[in-house]
C-alpha cells in the first residue's frame, strides 16, 4: 500500500500501529467474531508486539457503535490506590510523583476490566460466542514464541534507556544481555505468555480477584508500590455516555473526563465555526487555524478537566454552540496567540475495527510514558503504567492526588456518524498531539474528502510536547512547503521543522464505512502498523 492509497474491504477491517494486531482482529472476524471480540484480540496482541507503547498493566477507553443505536463508551481507567496519598510521597522525600520505579506505579491497571465489560456486552447484545481462549491465542503465541523487534521498540528503548535501566524487572525483560535488542531479532516474553494463558483459562476477572491479582499484589509490594490487593479487587470498568459534538458534517463522539475527549471535540467545533473547508488542507491558513483552535481548547482543559467526580462543570456544556462560538471569536486569523506549555509525553496505541455488519469500535490503550513506570512484575511479566505521575502533590492543583481518584488522561478515541451515512473511527497516540492529529485526520477525510490513508500520511504538525519530545514549539514535518513554514513564522509561531514522517506527531489511523458498506482504511507510515481487510 502506497502512502496515499487506502485499503478497501466489505466484510471487515482493522487498523493498528503494529500490523500483527490488525491481523489478529481480522482473523477473529473471519472466525465469526464481531467487532468487539476482534478488538479484544487486537488489544491482547498489541500488548505483546508493541510493548514499549502499551501493556495490560495500563488503562483503556472504548467507543462502541452498532448501526441504529447511539454510541456507548467504556471507561477502563484505574484509580489511585488507597495508600497513594501525598503523605506517602512526602515520606519518599520527593516533590512530585516520579516517572519511573515502584512508587510511580500508584494507579490500578484498568484495561483488562474494560475488555471484560466489552465482552459481556458482546455476548448479551451482539451474540458474541468466541471463547476467550480464541481471542487471546495470538497474544499467547507471540509472547511464548517471540516477535521480531520493531524499529520503534529499538529506538524508543535506546532513547529512554537512561531512565529505564535498573528499574525492577526491566533489564531482564526488555534488554538483551544488557543491550538494546536489535531490530528484527526475536523478542520473547514467556512470563507474559503464562499470564495470558491463565486469563484464558480462569477468565479476565482473575486479573483483579484471583491468582494473578494475588501475584501482582505481592510483586507490587516488593517494588515499593502503594497498590494493594484490595485496590485491585475494588476495580471495575464502567459504561459512560459519550460526549457528542453537533457538526456541520454530522455527529462526532468522544470520551468524557477524565479524558481530554472534550478537547478534541472543541477543536473540531471551532474549526467548523471558522469554515476550515475554505482553506488549503496543507496551507498556512489551515495549520494556523488548527493550532489556534488547539490553544483555545487546551485553555479550557487546563482549567477544568479532571476526574469527573471532582468537576463542577458538565463537559458536554463546553460543546454547546454558544461556547464554541465564543472560543472561535477569540482567534486571530493572522496572528498567533501566546502559548505556554503542554501536558507532556505519552505512549499509547489507538486501534479501530469495523465488522461486516457495521458495528464499529474505536479503542485506545496506554501505559502513559514509554514503558510506563519501567517496572516489570516478577511473576506475571506485566509492565505497569505510570499514569499516576500526572497527579500533583500540590493541594491547590486541579489534579491533586487523592486515594481512589482517577488521573487525568490524554487518551481519547473518536468516532463520527456523518450525515451521508458514513461511519468513521479514528484516533492516535501522542499526549497533547492526540486532539491535534484527530483534527487533521477528521477534517482531511470528512471536509476535504481525502481518503483515510492520504489523510493519515499527509504532513502533520504538533504544538507542544509529546512522547520523546520536551520542547513546546510548533513542530512541522519537513514535507510542508517552505513557504508555509515562513508564513507561520511571520504570524508569530515558534516553528521547528522536524522529520518528513516524524514519530513525534504520533501514530494515527482511520477506517470509514460508507452507506453501501464499503470500507476504506488508513494506517500511519510513521508506525509499524497496517490495515487488515476482509
Amino acid at each position: 500500500m502506497t502512502s496515499d492509497t487506502a485499503a478497501w474491504g466489505m466484510r471487515g477491517m482493522a487498523v493498528a500501529p503494529h500490523s500483527l494486531a490488525a491481523q489478529s482482529a481480522v482473523a477473529v472476524l473471519r472466525d465469526g467474531g464481531n467487532a468487539i471480540e476482534a478488538m479484544v484480540a487486537a488489544a491482547a496482541s498489541i500488548a505483546v508486539v508493541y510493548p514499549h507503547m502499551n501493556s495490560i498493566g495500563g488503562d483503556a477507553f472504548w467507543l462502541i457503535h452498532s448501526p441504529g443505536e447511539t454510541p456507548r463508551a467504556i471507561d477502563a481507567c484505574g484509580t489511585a490506590g488507597a495508600l497513594a496519598t501525598p503523605s506517602f510521597y512526602r515520606e519518599q522525600r520527593v516533590d512530585a510523583i516520579p516517572f519511573r520505579g515502584g512508587v510511580a506505579a500508584c494507579t490500578v491497571a484498568g484495561t483488562v476490566a474494560g475488555w471484560a465489560l466489552a465482552l459481556d456486552y458482546s455476548r448479551t447484545a451482539l451474540n458474541g460466542r468466541l471463547p476467550l481462549s480464541r481471542l487471546l491465542a495470538d497474544a499467547i503465541h507471540y509472547a511464548r514464541h517471540g516477535i521480531p523487534v520493531t524499529k520503534s521498540q529499538h529506538e524508543t528503548t535506546a532513547a529512554k534507556l537512561d531512565g529505564l535501566r535498573g528499574q525492577p524487572g526491566f533489564d531482564e525483560t526488555f534488554l538483551d544481555t544488557g543491550d538494546v535488542p536489535r531490530v528484527g531479532t526475536p523478542f520473547l516474553q514467556p512470563r507474559l505468555a503464562a499470564t495470558f494463558q491463565q486469563l484464558a483459562s480462569a477468565g479476565l476477572d482473575d486479573f483483579y480477584r484471583g491468582d494473578i491479582a494475588r501475584s501482582m499484589a505481592r510483586d507490587l509490594a516488593a517494588i515499593g508500590s502503594p497498590l494493594t490487593i484490595d485496590d485491585l479487587a475494588h476495580h471495575r470498568a464502567g459504561w459512560r455516555t459519550p460526549l457528542v459534538l453537533s457538526h456541520s458534517r454530522g455527529s462526532i463522539y468522544n470520551l468524557p473526563p477524565p479524558t481530554q475527549g472534550v478537547v478534541s471535540l472543541m477543536i473540531l467545533g471551532i474549526l467548523d465555526m471558522l469554515d476550515i473547508g475554505a482553506t488549503d488542507a496543507n496551507g498556512a491558513d489551515y495549520v494556523h487555524l488548527c493550532v489556534e483552535a488547539v490553544k483555545q481548547a487546551f485553555a479550557v482543559r487546563d482549567r477544568h478537566v479532571t476526574d469527573p467526580a471532582y468537576m463542577t462543570e458538565d463537559a458536554q456544556d463546553f460543546l454547546a454552540r454558544e461556547h464554541i462560538e465564543a472560543l472561535a471569536a477569540r482567534i486571530d486569523r493572522r496572528c498567533a496567540a501566546p502559548w505556554g506549555a503542554g501536558k507532556g509525553p505519552a505512549d499509547t496505541i489507538w486501534m479501530g475495527v469495523i465488522d461486516g455488519s457495521g458495528r464499529a469500535v474505536s479503542f485506545i490503550q496506554s501505559l502513559y510514558h514509554e514503558y510506563g513506570a519501567g517496572v516489570v512484575l516478577r511473576e506475571s511479566g506485566i509492565n505497569w503504567q505510570n499514569r499516576g505521575c500526572s497527579f500533583s502533590l500540590d493541594e491547590s492543583a486541579l489534579n491533586v492526588l487523592r486515594p481512589g481518584r482517577k488521573p487525568f488522561h490524554t487518551l481519547n478515541p473518536a468516532l463520527a456518524l456523518l450525515d451521508d451515512g458514513t461511519t468513521m473511527v479514528y484516533g492516535n497516540m501522542g499526549g497533547d498531539g492526540q486532539p491535534q492529529t484527530q483534527s487533521a485526520v477528521f477534517t482531511r477525510c470528512a471536509i476535504f474528502g481525502m481518503n483515510p490513508q492520504a489523510a493519515v500520511a499527509a504532513p502533520r504538525w504538533l504544538l507542544g510536547r509529546t512522547w520523546g519530545e520536551t520542547s513546546d514549539t510548533l513542530k512541522l514535518e519537513s514535507r510542508f512547503d517552505p513557504a508555509v513554514v515562513d508564513e507561520l513564522r511571520a504570524r508569530g509561531h515558534a516553528v521547528e521543522v522536524i522529520g518528513a514522517y516524524d514519530a513525534a506527531v504520533g501514530h494515527a489511523g482511520a477506517i470509514l464505512r460508507d452507506s453501501s458498506g464499503v470500507l476504506r482504511g488508513g494506517s500511519d507510515p510513521r508506525s509499524d502498523g497496517g490495515v487488515a481487510a476482509w
